[in-house]
């Protein structure tokens, strides 16, 4: 039984994942008969338990949060491009000589950093899975004791409580008002009565009262271990910027090999005395045109997002929830459990006077009946833990519980029927004020006041009526009010105030009050607190609906399917959201959002459909969040622009030699220095860099806009050089190709001046570096050797760089009109 007026757990009211401190652990869900429905069954023995974990009748379900290391090896290695990579790196080890295949090596170094990165992002995932995962309690020997999901074997009895997921499928034992919602496996948005007898099945979850199952089906036999195993897997798919770089690459795909093919006989029938030279050349045409490290970069990335974020206690469940958060333009919060801390504090109860006159409730009556309500409570969420700590169990003997009902979102009360001191019968009943009390009540005038303060308001008060009426509320004298106070996150005025300055609106959908919620929301400087609105006046048109949903900062008493309607209604005007929340009433909210956060010490259910799990519960990490999406997103798109330049310009150059009948311009040792001096490794330093930029949709569009015209520019110009260098009768085809890897170098590294735009000093210095690396390849002896790099002469350098600073202005042209369509 929870009492609260929000009810959800550990979100003000609502379920606690965790045992009320104090409480001994034969005090759990279940163990208490009083009012539950149902045989008490002590559980399994030690010595059963053993048995069936030898028989490996053990919930062996598989891991969430990572693939395997088996998995992570075959993604790095066998890849399409990987295969056409190493055929090219045979073939040259075949012809020679070793410093053409270069490019080979530096594919295998490639790879072995995407394999180590990821291999650590999983083991930071895996063990931050495991202190997210959720814990069970179970009984046996006859008491109750947590162990991991994996631990629960079969015929277990487990025990269930407010916001506890199933872990796995079994039969009902015992029910004391238990509701479980089956949506996220059904569809079916009630939740269901059970009694004992009924089946439960893995991956519903408890939104009212507490009960216990006998375990019937463990491991992958459960209902959603194989959904579960599909579904929630470590995984790079379901993401704007993979569907795009993989669109990108099919179309590469299709491009590169004609142009091959077409590049292959060209070279053949120009260098027909020389078979080697022109194989060499044909291979050297077309390894530039695979964009190899482009997939590298993009899970290099990802996985080291995932370790920084690891590092601030935060589990990313779903690895494209990286780059969806950074997407996201509306931030849905949910105030108790996230604007507030869980805890909260009585700090007034306040009698109420009679309307007939009667006198008030003498304040020593109602301090033993609210002891005995909390008392009866099993699984008490912070409000009730409040009443506990102000007024301890009442005396013995002097109030008996004879029937509960637990808290019920739809309801908004909680209710407790006591054999009284006197002798007499009575409903107790503990909710939300301006649910049990009648419109025009002057005791809501006092709600609102206390409220309008931040405050939170219970009401108490007794009915004649017994709790299995149509409405015990019915004829209800109002007997106090009880105020509490909810505490504060430090950081939740900070993190706020970073989302308006980045541009994400946020949004409180809560169940309490409106007026509390306001009031709390505004005291965090929340722009458009004043005019907080109450679910229950919201209209139930879709359209209506979504203009109230985008216009409104803060809503009050609203109920879970509300949440999950509000999140619909965002989404229908465009907006990108995110959900935040810990209780079970978010857990449709949370699904439906295009991101969910949970909190860590949320319920079971929250934590299984959000895709980023807050282990420490801190609210001000999720601006943590969004700026390492954007600087996985900013900056994946900046290096695929770079990547691609240099497929459009090989593609070019293979045509403009396979038209002309002439030679290669480039032997692959010059194609990798210059892949490796003008994008390789500068992309490698500008994935990984400080990026505030918030992501925007159209990432195909916008990176062929620099891509094609930057690729065209590089290929025309090294071409137009090497054309020019042929026509010196006075030179040879090793000094031809020089020149035209003087001018591409010169262009390309151009091209990646734009793209490390705005200039830091490490930015220049990374510019400023790789030009000296190729000035040392040209000037020293033995690296001009190895590379076969000698200019001769002035004429054909001189108009190669000439050629060179015309294709930079009109980069700098292509790169304003690129800015100007982007903006």
């Amino acid at each position: 039984m929870t009492h609260s007026a929000e009810g959800t757990a550990a979100h003000g009211p609502g379920p606690d994942p965790d045992p009320a401190p104090g409480r001994a652990p034969d005090q759990a869900p279940g163990a208490h008969p009083t009012g539950a429905g149902g045989a008490y069954q002590p559980g399994l023995s030690a010595a059963e338990v053993a048995e069936r974990v030898a028989r490996g009748q053990v919930n062996d379900v598989p891991v969430r949060s990572s693939r395997s290391v088996r998995e992570i090896v075959r993604a790095n290695v066998f890849t399409r491009f990987n295969a056409l990579i190493g055929v090219m790196f045979g073939i040259i080890l075949v012809v020679g000589p070793i410093q053409d295949g270069l490019f080979g090596l530096v594919i295998v170094a490639n790879t072995a950093i995407g394999i180590i990165q990821e291999t650590r992002a999983k083991k930071t995932l895996d063990s931050l899975a495991l202190i997210g995962e959720a814990r069970p309690q179970v009984r046996r020997d006859g008491a109750a004791v947590q162990v991991g999901t994996g631990e629960v074997v079969l015929d277990d009895t487990v025990l269930l409580g407010i916001g506890d997921k199933a872990v796995v499928d079994g039969t009902v034992t015992e029910a004391d008002g238990l509701e479980i919602d089956e949506s996220l496996l059904t569809g079916e948005p009630d939740p269901v009565l059970k009694h004992p007898g009924d089946r439960v099945m893995s991956g519903s979850f408890v939104v009212a009262g507490a009960g216990a199952f006998t375990a019937t089906k463990v491991g992958r036999d459960a209902y959603a271990a194989r959904l579960a195993e599909e579904a929630s897997r470590f995984t790079l798919v379901k993401s704007e910027l993979r569907t795009g770089i993989d669109r990108i690459l099919r179309f590469i795909t299709y491009l590169l090999v004609p142009t091959a093919l077409g590049l292959v006989i060209s070279q053949l029938a120009v260098e027909r005395n020389d078979w080697r030279e022109a194989v060499r050349r044909m291979v050297a045409g077309i390894v530039p045109m695979v964009p190899e490290g482009l997939v590298l970069l993009t899970s290099v990335a990802f996985a080291i997002g995932v370790v920084r974020l690891g590092r601030k206690q935060c589990l990313v469940q779903e690895l494209p929830a990286i780059e969806g958060l950074a997407r996201v333009d509306t931030v849905c919060l949910d105030k108790t459990g996230t604007l507030t801390e869980g805890g909260m504090d009585l700090v007034d109860l306040r009698p109420l006077a009679n309307p007939r006159q009667a006198p008030q409730a003498d304040p020593a009556v109602l301090a033993e009946a609210l002891g005995a309500i909390g008392a009866a409570d099993t699984r008490p969420n912070p409000s009730m833990r409040a009443v506990i700590e102000a007024y301890g169990p009442p005396p013995e003997g002097r109030w008996r519980v004879l029937e509960a009902i637990p808290f019920s979102s739809a309801r908004k009360w909680s209710g407790v029927q006591l054999l009284e001191p006197g002798g007499t019968e009575g409903s107790w009943l503990l909710g939300a004020p301006d649910v049990l009390l009648p419109a025009g009540s002057d005791a809501l005038a006092e709600v609102d006041e206390l409220g309008a303060k931040g405050l939170r308001v219970l009401l108490l008060g007794r009915s004649p009526l017994p709790l299995d009426d149509p409405d015990p509320a019915a004829e209800l004298r109002p007997l106090a009010l009880l105020v509490l106070r909810q505490r504060l996150r430090e950081d939740a005025a900070d993190t706020l105030r970073y989302f308006r300055s980045q541009d994400v609106r946020a949004k409180v959908i809560s169940g309490d009050s409106a007026v509390s919620v306001g009031a709390v929301a505004a005291h965090l400087g929340l722009p458009g607190a004043e005019t907080a609105t109450d679910a229950r006046t919201l209209p139930a048109d879709p359209a209506e609906l979504a203009e109230a949903a985008d216009r409104t900062a803060v809503f009050g008493r609203v109920t879970p399917q509300q949440k999950r309607a509000l999140v619909g209604a965002l989404q229908s005007k465009g907006r990108t959201v995110a959900m935040t929340g810990d209780g079970v009433n978010d857990v449709l909210a949370l699904k439906d959002a295009d991101i969910g956060v949970a909190m860590g010490t949320g319920s079971d259910a929250t934590r299984a459909v959000a895709q980023i799990v807050l282990l420490d519960d801190r609210f001000a990490t999720l601006p943590s969040v969004v700026a390492e999406g954007r600087r996985v997103i900013g900056n994946i798109e900046r290096v695929a622009g770079l990547f691609l330049v240099k497929t459009v310009y090989s593609v070019l150059l293979a045509l403009l030699v396979v038209f002309t009948q002439v030679p290669y311009p480039f032997l692959p040792r010059h194609s990798t220095v210059l892949s490796s001096l003008t994008i390789g490794i500068p992309a490698f330093f500008l994935a990984l860099a400080p990026n505030n930029e918030r992501a925007r949709t159209g990432f195909v569009r916008r990176v062929l806009r620099l891509a094609v015209p930057g690729g065209i520019v590089c290929g025309a110009a090294t071409f137009t050089a090497y054309a020019l260098a042929r026509g010196d009768d006075e030179t040879t085809l090793e000094a031809d190709t020089s020149v035209a890897t003087l001018t591409l170098f010169i262009v390309a590294v151009w091209v990646l001046a734009i793209v490390a735009r705005p200039y830091t000093w490490w930015r220049l210095l990374l510019i400023g570096t790789m030009s000296g690396a190729f000035a040392l390849v040209l000037v020293v002896p033995w690296l001009a050797d190895f590379f076969q790099l000698h200019l001769v002469g002035w004429r054909d350098p001189l108009t190669g760089v000439a050629i060179a600073l015309i294709a930079g202005g009109l980069l700098e042209i292509s790169a304003r009109v690129f800015a100007e369509k982007s903006s």
